[in-house]
């Protein structure tokens, strides 16, 4: 499944990041908790150079916990500060908080040592591709509305400041792709958390391909979901058509199973894989089926 998608507006808005990193103190690199090494802009790492860097793995809440528990030690035992959040909870933002605290300690202390007196605000950049949820953290951070939200990619368009209490400025950045995705995981990953645009994306292989990822690691989390018993799956697995190349025999019988399930079925008790297919991706992403990881440190 070939999937690419880097609409003109990134790489300008990948130069204005580039240009404005040097006014920042730290870098607040949000990455989805489901799937961090999909969401790391592999760009970014070369832009921000030696300044210090906080990882949040936001949407913790939709990840499964053990999961991102491990990411956690991964990152620490490479030297990486990490945090993971849902950005709507004020846990959250407080640990957020004392984390900057943490990582800018050693320069506040550098600027003392040269007689600089008085706490100066922390400038920190906030970084990440589309839909990994920057703008509703700022809005938590502020506690008001002051970047635009939505569950797309691509609401917020342009750079802007935000003053956090007098002692803290965020430069909220827009979601930025890298030109060219060479792993299809990757690919197949930012897909199904929707950080690539659904209008090129043919959402009926992307939910097979779902589907077998559900059955190798969270098979009760879909049978659950959709009430399918094993010995209905066994069946309607062995029915399917071997003709049909490409797709999992077992991941198409569990889409047939949804459709029937969800009324999805159109004239003649066909089922209809289009809306199947959109009704679990939505429920996948909104972790209506469950807390679910799609990589593994």
């Amino acid at each position: 499944m070939n999937i690419q998608w880097y609409p003109g507006h990134m790489t300008k808005a990948r130069r204005k990041m580039e240009a404005d990193i040097k006014l920042v103190d730290a870098v607040i690199e949000l990455r989805d908790a489901r799937c961090p090494r999909a969401t790391e802009n592999p760009d970014l790492k070369k832009m921000i150079g030696n300044r210090q860097r906080l990882i949040l793995l936001n949407k913790a809440d939709l990840a499964d916990s053990t999961v991102t528990k491990a990411w956690i030690e991964h990152f620490r035992e490479t030297g990486i500060k990490a945090v993971s959040i849902d950005s709507r909870g004020r846990d959250s933002i407080d640990r957020v908080r004392k984390a900057l605290d943490e990582l800018t300690e050693a320069k506040r202390q550098r600027e003392s040592a040269r007689g600089i007196t008085g706490k100066r605000a922390v400038k920190a950049m906030i970084c990440g591709i589309p839909n990994v949820g920057k703008s509703t953290f700022i809005n938590s951070m502020a506690g008001k509305a002051s970047a635009k939200t939505g569950n797309k990619p691509g609401v917020t368009k342009g750079n802007q400041w935000i003053n956090i209490n007098n002692d803290m400025l965020l430069l909220d950045t827009p979601g930025v792709l890298w030109p060219r995705f060479d792993d299809e995981e990757t690919a197949l990953c930012l897909a199904e958390i929707g950080s690539v645009n659904d209008q090129i994306i043919n959402l009926e292989e992307l939910s097979v391909r779902l589907i077998d990822r559900l059955l190798a690691d969270y098979r009760q989390a879909l049978f659950d979901r959709y009430s399918i018993t094993q010995e209905e799956f066994e069946k309607k697995t062995a029915e399917q058509d071997s003709r049909i190349l490409g797709i999992s025999a077992s991941a198409l019988a569990v889409l047939d199973i949804i459709s029937f399930r969800r009324g999805c079925i159109r004239k003649g008790a066909e089922p209809d894989y289009s809306r199947s297919s959109r009704l679990l991706i939505d429920e996948f992403r909104s972790g209506r089926l469950g807390r679910i990881s799609l990589q593994k440190p």
